[in-house]
């Protein structure tokens, strides 16, 4: 089985820290030896949230060391730009169309890249970028709670385990009563993947 290391990242309540409990175990459904780590800083504040999580036969450690990383999954614009470091050279990146801004951006004491900043260098540090509509996508079925597991939908088109173990995962892990919306949701994450890889005319589009 190919070994994974996956660092998810986002802004505290965003769902990451869901999101990466769900990874971690579809990995120990699909036979790998798992192991994971969460940094969650300010996170109840709106800070940054950040989690290891590495799928293998044998997993001594659940850091991934820096320049490992084979998928790093940013819930926002500025996540993905702020790890960019720890990705392989031929890592993927998967990004949520988001921007949040830090509380030292709203106070006007540092300014946020523009979006079109970001995605010019997501794509110029490594070969495989997908800008996912997972807010809108999530808006769309009418609870932007459910972004995280859009994500993890998208994610799951470029991973071999099977959707049924994620389906299965994901209604073990969530409130009954909202199952069968984050099966959904991960279903529709699944498909907008094929319609994500950015471009220069994305990164155009983007910028106008």
């Amino acid at each position: 089985m190919k070994p994974y290391n996956f660092l998810v990242t986002g802004v505290g309540g965003q769902g990451t820290v869901l999101a990466s409990d769900i990874l971690a175990a579809v990995g120990l459904a699909a036979g790998y030896e798992v192991r994971k780590s969460d940094v969650l800083g300010l996170a109840v504040r709106g800070g940054s949230v950040i989690s290891h999580i590495r799928w293998g036969q044998r997993v001594y450690s659940p850091i991934i060391p820096e320049g490992r990383v084979d998928v790093l999954v940013a819930f926002e614009y500025l996540e993905g730009l702020r790890w960019l470091n720890q990705l392989k050279p031929d890592g993927t990146v998967l990004v949520n169309r988001q921007r949040i801004f830090p509380v030292i951006v709203s106070a006007g004491e540092a300014d946020y890249p523009s979006s079109t900043e970001i995605l010019t260098a997501l794509r110029n540090a490594v070969p495989k970028v997908y800008l996912v509509p997972g807010l809108q996508v999530a808006q769309e079925l009418g609870n932007t709670r459910v972004l995280n597991i859009v994500l993890l939908g998208a994610l799951s088109g470029l991973l071999e385990v099977a959707p049924e173990v994620w389906g299965s995962v994901i209604k073990e892990r969530v409130p009954a009563k909202v199952a069968d919306l984050n099966v959904q949701a991960f279903w529709r994450g699944r498909v907008v993947l094929a319609e994500s890889t950015l471009s220069e005319k994305t990164i155009l589009e983007v910028a106008a």
